[in-house]
């Protein structure tokens, strides 16, 4: 799917529902200037087209003590497919786990732990590493939260 299917209106609809997805159907059709009618045709075919594919709430982090973000890259010397069918599955299993990437460079993977402090990092660390051999962990901690959780760029 490239951002040239867009219309300017489909983008409208998008950028609204990412800045605040509880906008009700009514509240939405007016914010982008359509009719409720037109407004419910254009999310469903954005829905059906897997380009909205749920609805979500942002949390502060912060206010629920998640205080420490590491990003921890991972380098290993397996790559068979029974391997990494594991690793995605071990890795899935870790709820502090919010994002996780293969990556090209000098490390395979990269993931995005968020947790209360070290010694929680330093568990899901002991988890992963009891669970897959790996060949190195190396983590990154963020010192400083400035951009975080933005909406994507959505463009027609």
């Amino acid at each position: 799917m490239n951002r040239n299917s867009l219309d300017h209106q489909d983008v409208a609809i998008l950028r609204a529902l990412q800045k605040d997805s509880s906008l009700s159907q009514r509240d939405l059709a007016e914010r982008i200037g359509l009719s409720q009618n037109a407004c419910w045709r254009r999310l469903n075919a954005l829905r059906t087209r897997g380009i909205i594919t749920g609805q979500g709430v942002r949390l502060d982090r912060e206010k629920l003590g998640l205080k420490l973000v590491v990003f921890a890259m991972i380098r290993t010397r397996h790559h068979s497919a029974d391997w990494l069918q594991t690793f995605r599955r071990q890795v899935a299993l870790i709820d502090e786990v919010v994002d996780f990437y293969r990556i090209g460079g000098d490390y395979d993977y990269l993931l995005k732990v968020v947790v209360e402090d070290i010694a929680g990092y330093d568990a899901v660390y002991q988890r992963l590493i009891d669970k897959v051999e790996l060949d190195s962990v190396t983590a990154y901690f963020a010192m400083e939260s400035i951009l975080e959780g933005r909406p994507l760029p959505v463009r027609s």
